[in-house]
């Protein structure tokens, strides 16, 4: 996606990891069939995990009478040492190397963003804001707000990058312009974006028509 060069120079990019800039869906699944099988869970619950929650979310949601904190460490941690089937999604290689004023917002951890940037073959931009950033994850305007004061950014200067609906809610909440990228959910799932796109290549012309950071 060269066209990544041409996005207005001083908007500041807040994105999403996770089905916005990677596709983790095969290693993330694979974690949670690990998991299943290591609590002795049901057949089955592993493949209803909903993407785009934390892994403390999800460990909650199917297997409450777990530790739900202790859950979702082990799952971080299972997922961040075996990172493959991780992949980039088309573009964000070069959104990453051509776009300076960028920040990632994931609600996984330091140390799985990282991974998984690498096994994507991503360079880690500068600001990367994870779960250890903030005390109120997604759905709440907090990840945002704080990515947005890192880049000294005005608010109409700035675009959220979401795949989910606690994403696309925190960017609202925030006050900020969503565009929603359709990997991980439908339009009517991701109610309250600016845009939508099924992909970041039409990322650029898709902030042109909005007028965003608009020099005019």
């Amino acid at each position: 996606m060269a066209q990544a060069a041409r996005l207005p120079e001083r908007l500041a990019v807040l994105a999403d990891l996770d089905g916005t800039l990677i596709d983790s869906r095969a290693s993330a699944a694979k974690a949670f069939r690990w998991w299943a099988r290591l609590r002795g869970l049901p057949d089955g619950t592993a493949e209803t995990f909903p993407f785009g929650r934390t892994s403390t979310e999800v460990a909650a949601l199917l297997a409450p009478e777990l530790d739900p904190a202790a859950e979702g460490e082990l799952l971080e941690l299972r997922q961040a040492q075996d990172t493959a089937g991780v992949v980039a999604v088309s573009g964000a290689k070069e959104l990453l190397e051509t776009h300076r004023r960028l920040a990632i917002v994931t609600s996984g951890t330091a140390e799985l963003a990282r991974a998984r940037l690498a096994a994507a073959g991503l360079p880690a931009p500068e600001v990367l804001l994870t779960a250890e950033c903030w005390e109120r994850g997604k759905p709440d305007p907090e990840p945002y707000i704080k990515a947005m004061e890192r880049l000294a950014a005005q608010r109409e200067d700035c675009l959220v990058l979401e795949d989910s609906p606690p994403g696309v809610q925190s960017g609202v909440a925030a006050g900020i312009a969503v565009i929603a990228i359709l990997t991980s959910y439908s339009e009517a799932e991701l109610a309250g974006a600016s845009a939508f796109i099924p992909s970041l290549e039409p990322l650029v012309a898709t902030v042109a028509r909005l007028g965003i950071a608009s020099s005019v």
